[in-house]
């Protein structure tokens, strides 16, 4: 059986890992054994950043309708839960673009929270 030589594999596997690491600056875009580590930790520093963006934007939302409710005689926590009481369904995300977009509607809604708390 004829031996099988590494080489072809290699050099893809470093391909892949050097156009991975294209734009950072010096050796880490150079040189396969530090752009290997450079391109492991922006990985995982990408995963670890989609989740810190969904609580990011959760922080948005509730700063959004704590300062609009605030408008609107109200607090954030007594809204939340006088919404939840009438049985008004509605996330944050709807409530902040509600603030932001339907000043109106948003006064209807806080009306109805301030009526059952």
């Amino acid at each position: 059986m004829a031996r099988i030589k590494g080489a072809v594999n290699a050099k893809k596997r470093h391909k892949r890992v050097l156009k991975l690491a294209k734009g950072y600056r010096g050796a880490r875009s150079k040189q396969y054994r530090i752009a290997k580590q450079s391109v492991m930790r922006a990985l995982a520093s990408q995963f670890a950043g989609r989740k810190q963006r969904k609580r990011d934007m959760r922080r948005l939302w509730i700063t959004r309708i704590n300062a609009a409710a605030r408008l609107n005689g109200i607090s954030y926590s007594q809204m939340m839960h006088g919404l939840k009481v009438a049985g008004v369904d509605i996330n944050r995300k709807m409530l902040a673009e509600l603030a932001v977009n339907d000043a109106a509607g948003f006064t209807s809604l806080a009306e109805m929270a301030k009526a059952n708390v």
